[in-house]
């Protein structure tokens, strides 16, 4: 008696389609699983016993050998544990349906028969879907998830029992449907607001233009002056998510059981990890490797308040990801590859005081403090910054001044000078001003010969790096994008070149 049931197993973010074949014959009795399971799969064979028993099935006497193919991929998880008993019960007649090939099973069983809710199933859901499956069998919490997807059938079970019926024609079961209109259509609401910000006018306006083009940007300033308050705020501006955006956004998060709540994540994530965070847990990794914080904040911020208190190594090993987009965790059995196209923003003090260049404060620092202090950020992480502003501190006189703007006035702007720019980038594979390589500023970001002479005399004087010249033609390019205008002018340049106040220093 043998069957064959299909699955999926999951290596990183993406499934691999899996078949679970499970063939009982005469011999000793015993379970055997083969296929290069992990210790979890091997013990799936105790609650798959224990479940079948539960729902008032007695199990044969005989020898059941299960093979997961392909046998040269690493079975990890608790998720084969429902293919696994519907391959038994199909062996043993239970489940009389001859036909099962454009079906997949996912989920785990308690031992009373239950399924219970698992991670990682809009991957899983996606990768049915490429494999030409028409119907894939899921838990029924986890059945909005998987209907997120378009163009497959998704059936939500409760237990084992209930599948056996619908399976056996006993029962009907509705497939699950999401409206994914009405999801997106909901108005964002936040509890703050740009306009509780007072002054600052010149950092505000820099916030817009980090969030339009998605540059990187570093906020420097006095203790109490509102760089953490502004930085939150970003949070309120972001532009507008995409469908498919925000399932690249949805798949992360599933591998982390964290749209149970939400099952489709329609807003950009904004992630403030704190300074004693880990190199494994800010970029990824582990002994079974996960995202990390800069996989998390992926289309969204990732807001690293007091820059300089983080370890430098954990800083340094942003260095790859900034630029690439993405990190590769590399291990014996097999490499992850997982995005990180996120906007850093970070802030930190001038010095260990936080008063350094204070009009209200004098520094109490030494020049050896000072230089250690801004010495545990390198020139490559700072290089990598596309704009670095100096908050100054706020006069009495701006907490009674006139009304400040709201963050949807500035979020209309940000969101006009996105569309120009998904438009523009199209057929370039790219969605921002920040994503330009060297070919694509020589054809998106030419300058006359004004603006080109005062960039190259800035760049001469400063003796800026190649990095660096480009980035100001990037910034340069956003600040265009929100004037609506189609050429960078000389007033979009000189701008650009004020968000580069450290090279100055």
């Amino acid at each position: 008696m043998l069957s064959v049931i299909k699955s999926i197993v999951l290596q990183g973010l993406e499934g691999i389609l899996v078949n679970v074949e499970v063939d009982i014959s005469s011999g000793m009795p015993g379970w055997q699983i083969i296929g290069l399971p992990d210790i979890g799969v091997k013990e799936s064979k105790e609650r798959i016993r224990t479940a079948i028993k539960n729902c008032g099935i007695d199990l044969l006497s005989r020898k059941y050998i299960i093979n997961l193919s392909p046998a040269d991929i690493r079975k990890e998880g608790s998720f084969l544990d429902l293919p696994i008993a519907i391959g038994v019960l199909k062996a043993m007649g239970i489940i009389k349906i001859k036909e099962l090939k454009n079906v997949v099973f996912i989920g785990e069983l308690s031992l009373n028969g239950d399924l219970k809710s698992i991670n990682g199933v809009l991957p899983m859901c996606i990768e049915a879907l490429r494999n030409g499956i028409k119907k894939i069998i899921v838990p029924k919490n986890n059945a909005k998830e998987a209907a997120v997807v378009n163009g497959i059938e998704v059936i939500g079970v409760s237990s084992l029992k209930e599948l056996i019926c619908y399976l056996n024609n006993e029962i009907l079961i509705k497939r699950e449907f999401v409206n994914i209109n009405q999801l997106f259509n909901k108005t964002d609401s936040f509890d703050i607001d740009f306009s509780d910000v007072k002054g600052q006018n010149g950092v505000k306006r820099a916030l817009e233009i980090a969030v339009s083009g998605f540059h990187n940007i570093l906020m420097i300033g006095s203790p109490g002056i509102g760089k953490t308050m502004m930085a939150k705020r970003i949070a309120t501006i972001l532009p507008n998510l995409s469908f498919e955006d925000a399932l690249e956004v949805t798949k992360i998060y599933s591998i982390f059981g964290n749209t149970k709540d939400n099952y489709l994540i329609t807003k950009r994530p904004f992630r403030i990890p704190h300074h004693t965070i880990s190199k494994v847990s800010l970029i990824g990794g582990g002994r079974v490797p996960k995202p990390g914080e800069i996989s998390l904040s992926h289309k969204g911020v990732l807001f690293l308040d007091e820059l300089s208190e983080f370890d430098r190594n954990v800083l340094e090993a942003l260095r790859g990801p900034i630029e690439d987009k993405k990190v590769l965790i590399s291990r014996i059995q097999a490499s992850f590859m997982y995005p990180s196209n996120f906007m850093l923003v970070a802030s930190m003090n001038p010095c260990p005081c936080g008063y350094l260049g204070s009009s209200e404060r004098k520094c109490k620092c030494t020049n050896f403090q000072i230089n250690n202090y801004k010495s545990k950020i390198s020139g490559p992480l700072l290089d990598r910054i596309d704009m670095q502003v100096e908050v100054p501190n706020i006069k009495y006189n701006s907490f009674s001044k006139c009304i400040q703007e709201t963050s949807s006035q500035i979020r209309k702007r940000v969101n006009n000078a996105r569309d120009i720019q998904i438009k523009r980038y199209k057929k370039y594979g790219i969605q921002t001003n920040s994503e330009l390589d060297t070919k694509l500023i020589n054809r998106f970001c030419k300058l006359d010969k004004v603006s080109k002479d005062l960039l190259n005399q800035f760049f001469e004087r400063m003796n800026l790096s190649a990095r660096t010249y480009f980035k100001i033609l990037k910034v340069a390019r956003t600040i265009a994008d929100l004037d609506n205008m189609e050429n960078i002018c000389k007033e979009h340049i000189l701008e650009a070149i004020q968000y580069r106040s450290l090279d100055e220093k």
